[in-house]
Formats: structure tokens, sequence, C-alpha cells
């Protein structure tokens, strides 16, 4: 077969643009099932996700979706966008906060804004990227905030 052949992959340390907003697609409908799922997996036995008659006399009067699974839904959809096969490492989140709870059934909305970066002093070809990630429901309420320092290569010093 011939023709052009096209690779998916993040964006190079050079690729990213200070103050860029990524907007990521699709979004996810957060399942009751998910949730008790990725509940169970992580060992979190917190009622407030898993026992909807003890959480229906709690503030929020249902179960919440578990802000551990927010978080990790909100990081996993930049990954195609921005960091897959050009991520050396992820350094750290700092910031995190949810101040709006998700809901089963809800949707989740994530974008990713590029807050700076800079070239390693210690590892050549390299460099940090602090990346901070908001995730919304369909609503438009924000559900989730953080920031990631990830450590990604510059094009052509990728091993």
């Amino acid at each position: 077969m011939s023709g052009r052949r096209v690779e998916q992959r993040g964006l190079w340390f050079d690729e990213f643009e200070v103050g860029t907003v990524y907007a990521h697609a699709p979004g996810r409908t957060m399942t009751e099932a998910d949730n008790v799922l990725f509940s169970t997996l992580t060992m979190n036995p917190q009622a407030l996700h898993l026992d909807a008659a003890w959480s229906a006399t709690q503030p929020f009067g249902e179960r919440l979706v578990n802000s551990m699974m927010t978080l990790a839904v909100m990081v996993g959809a930049s990954v195609q966008q921005l960091t897959q096969g050009t991520i050396v490492a992820n350094l750290g989140l700092t910031d995190v906060r949810f101040p709006h709870p998700l809901h089963h059934g809800d949707t989740l909305y994530s974008e990713t804004l590029v807050v700076e970066k800079r070239l390693s002093e210690s590892r050549p070809g390299q460099g940090i990227v602090t990346l901070e990630h908001t995730g919304r429901n369909e609503h438009g309420d924000i559900v989730g905030v953080a920031r990631r320092a990830v450590l990604i290569w510059q094009e052509g010093a990728a091993r």
C-alpha cells in the first residue's frame, strides 16, 4: 500500500504555546456502573460513592461520582491530543479541587490550558510543561481543576 502514513501523537515540547486552551472531545457521560467499578477497583469503599440509601440522607441526596475518577477522566481526555507518545513522565499534580459535584448521568467535558513551559536543565532534549486541566458538566459548572507538570520530549530527541 502506498501513500502517506500518519501516526497519532501528542505535541512535542516546542509545539506547546503558553496561553493556548485545548478543548478535548468527546465528552464522557459518567454512569453509575463507571463510578462503582472505579471506586471498587481503587479500593475506595466510601459510602458516598457506593451506598445509595446512606447517600440519600446526606447533603447532596444521592451518590456522587468519585472525585478521583473525575480527575482521572479530566487528565485522560487530554492524552491523545497533548501527550500521547511525547511524554517522558508525569511529574506531579497541584492545586487539585472539585468545586461542584459530578452526578451519575452527568457528562464531563474537559479542556487544558498551557500555563508555562521551560527546557529541562538536567535532561537534554526534554522540557517541562505545566498544564491546567478543567472539567465541566453539561451545564458548564466546573467540577474539577488540576495543575499538572509533565516532562515532554523535544521533536527529534525522543528515543
